[in-house]
């Protein structure tokens, strides 16, 4: 069974990604307009009546502010963990929605769905992993630092989507306030590009060192910051580290950045 990944959008103005197989179609999180989400999916051959649920990480506006009318349009069930669900400010007017546990798994139709725990200054924050026979494509986002339980999805993944949020050197010297600047840099803030390069090359570590077989996969960085962050520059920084570690892309890893605004492509497995 086919397993595919589309960013719609993935930055702090909105996000938003697209888990399909044959079968099901589900959206992470609907932080961008209903209109510009309905665009998309209608590029991708799909329209709202084919999203059968949506998956909330956290109640951060930029993760919920086109979710009412994404489910009015759409009817789609809304998961959410139970502090997560309760911090989202209109609540009581989702006409669906079941709580979880981060941690649990449960099935969207044919897709099974492994939640797990991040570390984001939020309710009670979650990433996820999403699995359709062999294939698995993990999501871990808004996190400050990587948590086991995004570092047990990460080794799993075949499509990866990490953060990469910033450039601490960038951050630290820009006109941001020093309690935002704080904030990011925390361990509830946002991965910055060394971080993420560091998190990534101690899965790669770890497969090499327990079965000496890397896993192939794709790893997409998200969530780059506008002000502190461009795409070359986080590129760069995972390249050099892993390339340091002695795992240059290539052999079955490869690097690309997600678009703050556009959609990407349909990545499919």
């Amino acid at each position: 069974m086919e397993l595919a990944l589309c960013s719609l959008a993935s930055g702090s103005s909105g996000n938003c990604f697209l888990i399909k197989t044959e079968d099901t179609a589900v959206l992470v999180d609907a932080g961008i307009s209903g209109r510009q989400t309905a665009e998309r999916l209608a590029a991708l051959g799909l329209s709202m009546k084919d999203i059968s649920a949506v998956l909330i990480t956290h109640e951060h506006a930029d993760h919920i502010k086109g979710l009412r009318v994404v489910q009015k349009a759409s009817g789609a069930k809304i998961y959410a963990s139970r502090g997560t669900l309760l911090g989202i400010p209109f609540a009581d007017e989702l006409m669906e929605a079941q709580m979880f546990c981060p941690g649990e798994v449960f099935p969207v139709g044919s897709i099974s769905v492994q939640s797990f725990a991040t570390s984001h200054d939020a309710a009670e924050p979650c990433g996820f992993s999403f699995t359709a026979g062999s294939r698995q494509i993990t999501i871990v986002t808004d996190t400050g630092c990587v948590t086991d339980g995004c570092f047990k999805n990460m080794l799993g993944a075949d499509i990866l989507v990490l953060e990469s949020n910033h450039d601490e050197s960038v951050l630290r010297m820009g006109h941001y306030p020093w309690f935002l600047k704080q904030r990011i840099l925390s361990d509830h803030g946002h991965l910055s590009n060394e971080a993420a390069a560091n998190a990534l090359l101690k899965v790669l570590q770890y497969e090499a060192e327990s079965g000496g077989q890397v896993k192939s996969r794709l790893v997409l960085l998200a969530h780059l910051s506008k002000e502190n962050n461009f795409p070359e520059m986080a590129l760069a920084t995972m390249s050099n580290i892993l390339g340091a570690g002695g795992f240059a892309e290539g052999s079955g890893l490869q690097l690309r950045v997600l678009s703050r605004s556009e959609p990407s492509p349909l990545y499919i497995l």
